[in-house]
């Protein structure tokens, strides 16, 4: 098949550089900036240029741009897309995206599934694209109901043999809600948490826990600016709930209760194991 994808960043580019390591699929690729292409095609992580022109002759089109980006370029190129070809975005959120898109692709005849690639680090750009970034990852799809068990075989191998594990298919409301929860907070909170007074001192005084939960401090302003504000409402539910959780910690530890702190540190320790299996 022949793979279009736009946006060679760390997703787009990673998926690049799996497709040609993983596959025998050719991969054309286009980016905003010239630089990013030349080094791609230098790098053999695409076989060309994706150009409006080509658009047509690919079978599969990823779009690995920030949300509103990735609806505008499917509304300036939705005429381009080849006549039941699929066209997957990657964006964090799903129903701000899906609601655009799917209308469009009924109209122009292609097939547009919603896709989220649940593997990342803490760094962003081609610069930093790995080919083995998604190895052992969950690629979360959304799928529009009458789409055939064939077509999603077809994706569902294709993901695999980049590395994936697990493919999970979901809706765009019940992916926006969980993801509130299982990326967005963490964020959130990772950036509370490194602004404490106390982070210029943590050499020789931290190890795995300030490492786990300070990770994802340094993160993409931008484009997580935009996920959060296009979800703000599965968030701020998320962001209350924590808000509420901590609170009971605190008194308890202010109020000296340690029966109630106790409590609290054994519900969270049986919650873990039970989510874990």
């Amino acid at each position: 098949m022949r793979i279009g994808i736009v946006g060679l960043g760390l997703i787009g580019g990673s998926i690049a550089k799996a497709i040609k390591q993983n596959t025998e699929h050719e991969v054309l690729g286009t980016d905003l900036l010239e630089s990013v292409i030349y080094k791609a095609l230098l790098l053999e992580a695409i076989d060309g240029r994706l150009t409006d022109e080509s658009i047509g002759q690919c079978d599969i089109m990823i779009l690995s741009l920030y949300p509103s980006a990735t609806i505008e370029y499917v509304k300036d190129h939705q005429g381009d897309f080849k006549k039941g070809a699929f066209v997957i975005d990657c964006c964090g959120v799903k129903e701000a995206v899906c609601s655009e898109i799917q209308p469009i692709a009924a109209k122009q005849g292609f097939i547009y599934v919603g896709g989220h690639p649940m593997a990342g680090i803490e760094f962003s750009g081609f610069e930093h694209s790995q080919e083995n970034l998604f190895r052992y990852a969950s690629m979360i799809l959304t799928p529009q109901t009458d789409m055939s068990i064939q077509d999603m075989d077809l994706l569902k191998k294709l993901w695999i043999s980049l590395g994936f594990n697990h493919v999970q298919i979901s809706t765009p409301a019940e992916h926006d809600t969980i993801i509130a929860f299982t990326s967005q907070l963490p964020h959130v909170l990772s950036s509370a948490y490194i602004k404490s007074p106390s982070s210029s001192k943590h050499k020789g005084y931290s190890a795995g826990s300030y490492k786990d939960l300070s990770r994802v401090a340094k993160l993409n302003e931008s484009m997580w600016t935009e996920l959060f504000m296009l979800n703000r409402d599965n968030l701020v539910k998320e962001i209350d709930g924590m808000v509420d959780r901590i609170l009971q910690y605190r008194d308890a530890i202010k109020n000296g209760n340690e029966e109630k702190l106790w409590a609290l540190l054994h519900e969270g320790t049986e919650q873990k194991i039970m989510i874990d299996g």
